[in-house]
């Protein structure tokens, strides 16, 4: 499982220069999530001479092997807490990648209190730890853009969802940990916030239960996806390693406040499990019905030409060939041959 995330790590030291951060101590917290898993791995084989000192912290009561593998090849330090209730072990850091909290729905609307509280408190208790001259990268989210009418959104926009909403926690929780972020940079302070849409890859957990992973592992497991409505819902997803090369860029060298990062890999969920269902022979039944359940978006495009003005237009992986890597991976996580 881990050679496949490793190569997928190799492309991202191929598209971006890591070896500014030679001698830098960097604290990458959510570090057992996916996005979280891949900046660590960017880091695990970089020449010796350019290496930095990394701590890896997590809120998992126990890390996956897959993890403990990254870990351990990479001689990272680990950090093991909740950063909504205690701060004190944190170490003065270089440079921080603020990725905690919950990213699948099912979590985040069961979960509301802790949701708000780790991406303001815990992002608060995280800029304090920066070291003078670091830089600090929190990663928001697409849902901010909630309620928004416009087809594709740019960073001059936010949505016009109400604090009642299903997701208020998260929504909210996310666009005030943007502001949190943009009151310490207008006090002199290197930080930023990334907007991330539907990343997609190796190194979820098993039983996940956004979309995309969950028709992975139906198929798997079951041999059948079904669907509950038409599918007519449309995503832009994003794998893997596009989304950490961006992330990367925009914390070493962005200079605007907040940048969209993402994908142009546009479907709807019904192409999506039907896709899912050829490349596992997977049988994928659809009803008619529409049902709009989690107050979710009914669509999710972002803007990236901010990005793209300041770094250059990426190179996508197809949706084809990410989810033929990730079905592949989640074949190891769930032991199919």
């Amino acid at each position: 499982m881990n050679e496949i995330i490793l190569e997928d790590a190799r492309k991202i030291r191929e598209s971006v220069d890591l070896t500014g951060l030679k001698d830098q101590h960097i604290l990458i917290t959510g570090a057992s999530g996916m996005i979280g898993t891949h900046l660590l791995a960017s880091l695990v084989d970089l020449p010796k001479e350019s290496k930095p000192r990394v701590v890896y912290a997590y809120h998992q009561s126990e890390l996956s092997e897959y993890s403990k593998e990254i870990v351990q090849r990479g001689k990272f330090d680990t950090l093991q807490g909740d950063l909504s209730r205690y701060d004190s072990l944190l170490p003065r850091t270089d440079v921080i990648l603020a990725f905690h909290g919950y990213a699948q729905p099912s979590r985040f609307v069961g979960n509301p209190l802790e949701t708000i509280a780790i991406n303001t408190l815990g992002t608060m208790r995280l800029l304090e730890k920066l070291r003078k001259g670091g830089s600090f990268l929190y990663a928001s989210s697409s849902e901010v853009y909630s309620g928004l009418k416009k087809l594709s959104a740019s960073e001059t926009d936010i949505g016009t969802t109400s604090p009642l909403h299903t997701r208020a926690a998260y929504i909210e929780g996310k666009r005030c940990g943007e502001a949190i972020v943009n009151a310490h940079r207008e006090r002199g302070v290197h930080a930023m916030s990334a907007r991330i849409s539907l990343a997609y890859g190796p190194g979820t957990k098993r039983n996940d239960t956004r979309a995309l992973n969950e028709f992975i592992q139906k198929a798997l497991t079951t041999g059948q996806i079904e669907l509950k409505d038409a599918g007519t819902t449309i995503r832009t997803y994003c794998y893997i390693t596009d989304v950490v090369t961006q992330l990367w860029n925009i914390v070493l060298h962005g200079t605007r406040p907040v940048y969209n990062a993402g994908g142009n890999s546009g479907t709807t969920i019904a192409k999506l499990a039907k896709t899912i269902g050829e490349i596992t022979s997977a049988e994928v039944t659809i009803p008619r019905k529409h049902h709009y359940d989690f107050g979710a978006p009914k669509r999710v495009k972002m803007d990236l030409r901010r990005y793209e003005k300041e770094f250059g237009k990426l190179k996508y992986t197809s949706l084809q060939d990410g989810l033929e890597k990730t079905i592949n991976w989640q074949k190891g996580l769930y032991g199919v041959v």
